[in-house]
């Protein structure tokens, strides 16, 4: 599978061992940064991470931080990007199975080494159903989507 990954200075660690094993394991891993474990902006690696998965350049992404909640925030901003915070396997398929999740969000500060492997095995062996339950629901958060990136052009053009 076509990966994107990108972490913080936070989770900086947990990425790189992360990529190395998934990409021994045969996946194709792309590195979005950070580089090194120096201060950095959660934000600009959540966004690298979507623009890739939105763009078709990956197939999913992987974004850490330190708890994983701004980067999921930050994330789900991209168009197109449905990133979740996982802590647990079951959520983590789930999220995949029920929701389409194409970008996992782990918190470095708040899992170990050995649940994020866990983790991400479970994200990247699940598969969405496309369930009619769960296509009716999915059609939904992306009819929010939409409208909300309508408003959100409608008003920068007001700007103007």
């Amino acid at each position: 599978m076509r990966l994107v990954m990108g972490s913080d200075h936070a989770g900086f660690e947990l990425k790189e061992t992360l990529a190395r094993e998934l990409a021994q394991a045969g996946h194709e891993v792309m590195n979005a940064g950070t580089h090194d474990a120096r201060a950095v902006d959660y934000p600009d690696f959540a966004e690298l991470v979507g623009t890739a998965v939105r763009d078709g350049r990956a197939e999913r992404g992987i974004v850490i931080c330190g708890s994983g909640v701004g980067a999921s925030v930050a994330a789900n901003k991209v168009r197109g990007v449905r990133a979740g915070l996982c802590h647990d396997t079951y959520s983590a398929h789930q999220g995949v199975e029920h929701d389409d999740m194409n970008v996992l969000v782990l918190g470095s500060r708040v899992i170990g080494v050995e649940l994020a492997r866990e983790i991400v095995r479970s994200y990247l062996g699940a598969k969405y159903t496309a369930e009619e339950r769960h296509a009716r629901r999915l059609a939904k958060v992306l009819a929010i989507e939409a409208r909300m990136h309508g408003a959100a052009a409608d008003r920068a053009k007001e700007k103007r």
